[in-house]
């Protein structure tokens, strides 16, 4: 779509202290188009980025003087909502939900997979297009929910607890083809596919149906 001005492209800002981590995801996404500024720490990031600009953070948990999830407690106090992508060489899933019930949109692990780290990026350039229009809602996560097949629920939910394929495999009593296969049909419906981002949706989708007796 075409933008009126510099101020409607969306960035993506990088918060990393690893100086040649910064480089290279610069570069790749660079490289496919994106406009991208960095910083080197928290600090830097709060006093120079433009919140009111569109886009996503790319933001290294671990860093000195503000951690990754103490910026991201600040943002949330100073309602300024861009998606997240916390990066870590440390994380667990438990540390995943968390950051993601506190707006959060992905959880990446280190050393970056282009393959799953582009779409990542994607999604959340496309969480906040749609944050700023208004067009995400609950509802919109009901209507992919009952996209699932009753399997394709089962095994999204076995994703979520954390459970990997071929455990998921043995426990159900079929071949890890066919998980593999269900899983892949239940993302391109619900267009979800990081083990937190599954947990936060079926949560939100079972805090709904208790809410309204369904």
């Amino acid at each position: 779509m075409p933008y009126d001005d510099l101020s409607d492209t969306p960035l993506i800002r990088i918060v990393d202290d690893n100086d040649s981590l910064r480089e290279s995801l610069t570069f790749m996404l660079t490289s496919e188009g994106y406009q991208v500024m960095a910083y080197s720490c928290a600090r830097q990031f709060l006093t120079e980025d433009t919140p009111s600009r569109p886009g996503c953070l790319i933001l290294d948990v671990r860093m000195p003087d503000m951690t990754g999830l103490e910026l991201q407690q600040e943002l949330n106090h100073r309602c300024h909502f861009l998606p997240i992508i916390f990066l870590t060489a440390h994380g667990d899933i438990n540390m995943a939900v968390q950051t993601m019930r506190d707006g959060a949109c992905d959880f990446q692990q280190k050393p970056i997979n282009p393959e799953d780290f582009l779409p990542a990026v994607a999604r959340a350039l496309e969480k906040d297009r749609h944050r700023r229009g208004g067009a995400t809602s609950i509802q919109d996560e009901i209507a992919r929910y009952r996209l699932l097949t009753g399997r394709e629920e089962q095994i999204c939910r076995a994703v979520a607890s954390g459970l990997i394929n071929r455990v998921i495999a043995e426990r159900l009593g079929i071949s890890k083809r066919t998980v593999d296969h269900t899983r892949s049909s239940a993302i391109q419906k619900i267009r979800l596919s990081s083990v937190a981002e599954l947990s936060i949706f079926f949560e939100r989708i079972d805090t709904y149906k208790k809410e309204n007796k369904l």
